[in-house]
Order: C-alpha cells, then sequence, then structure tokens
C-alpha cells in the first residue's frame, strides 16, 4: 500500500509524544541524553551507508566517486529555498494556529516544542528518500527505520519539552505524504 510508511511514521510519533507525556517524567537527564545520543549515531551510521553506497563505486579495484556535487548542490538549495520562503516562521505560525484549536494558550512551550520536533523529523535524507521509495516502490523499510527513530525521539523531547512535540506529526504526514 502506498503511504504505509507515512501512516506508520505519524503513528509513531503521535505515540511517542502520548507516551511521553504520560511516562517521561520517569526519565532522568542522563537516560534523555544517552538515547538522544544512541538515535544520533544511529542518524550518522545510515547516513553514511546510504552515502557511501551511493556515492562511491569499486570497479576493478579502483574507487570512483560520484554524486558529491548533488549533495553540495542539495544543501545549497535547499538551505536558501528554506530562508527564501521562511519556512520556520511558517512552521511558527502553524504551531500557533495547532496551539489556540489544541486550547494550550497557557502552555508558553508549546510553539517551541512543537518547531524544534517538527524540523528534528521532517528534516533529513530518510523523510525524503524514505517517502519516494514508498511512493514509487512500495517499500517501507526506510520509513519504519525512520518511524523507530522518531517515536524515540519525540518520547525524549515531549518529555523535556511538552505536548507540541506531538503535533510534529501533522508536518510528517503532510510531508511525506505529499512526496
Amino acid at each position: 500500500m502506498t503511504g504505509l510508511g507515512t501512516l506508520i511514521n505519524v503513528f509513531a510519533i503521535a505515540i511517542g509524544g502520548m507516551l511521553g507525556i504520560i511516562f517521561g517524567r520517569r526519565l532522568t537527564e542522563n537516560h534523555q541524553k544517552a538515547l538522544i545520543s544512541a538515535c544520533g549515531l544511529c542518524v550518522i551510521f545510515i547516513g553514511i551507508a546510504g552515502c557511501l553506497e551511493q556515492m562511491f563505486r569499486i570497479k576493478d579495484g579502483v574507487i570512483s566517486t560520484s554524486g558529491v556535487l548533488v549533495v553540495v548542490l542539495s544543501y545549497a538549495v535547499g538551505t536558501l529555498l528554506g530562508t527564501v520562503f521562511d519556512l520556520e516562521g511558517k512552521i511558527e505560525k502553524f504551531g500557533e494556529f495547532l496551539k489556540n484549536k489544541a486550547h494550550r494558550n497557557n502552555d508558553n512551550n508549546f510553539v517551541t516544542a512543537f518547531v524544534v520536533s517538527s524540523l528534528t523529523v521532517c528534516i533529513g535524507a530518510m523523510a525524503v528518500v524514505g517517502a519516494v521509495q514508498d511512493g514509487i516502490h512500495n517499500d517501507v523499510s526506510i520509513l519504519v527505520a525512520k518511524s523507530i527513530l522518531d517515536f524515540v525521539i519525540i518520547f525524549i523531547l515531549t518529555a523535556s519539552l511538552g505536548i507540541g512535540c506531538a503535533f510534529s506529526a501533522i508536518p510528517v504526514g503532510l510531508f511525506q505524504g505529499s512526496i
């Protein structure tokens, strides 16, 4: 089923957020740091493995590279487009909208939690490549791995920043679903 990976990811983020509210207070700061570090290492490992697989080729005992320019241009163009279209500002406005709809007007941390968590789980190659793989080949493997990472990350962020983090499931669903 096309889009299954995105649905799994959205569900994982929502559940991680809910569990972060319920059980997050039981996590010490050391536990949070250790889990975030473990997730960070996983992301680095997955990123390096994917990059090496696509950029470096060994043919007849000679290592050749390809795609380095694409990576550099992707970062440059993505950064430029993000600043030109003020994506962070638009995410903040959407966070204010959600804060009002969720009747969380007294929660001073809601928008910050929403923006930080949304940017954390939306930005990255796994979101883009996983959504493309899911849409074209019905391969949810990348998004399932991302879902596990996002579950843990949102659980921890919700425990420390608040319920606004759980709402990051919405931009993930919109972003990955549109791809």
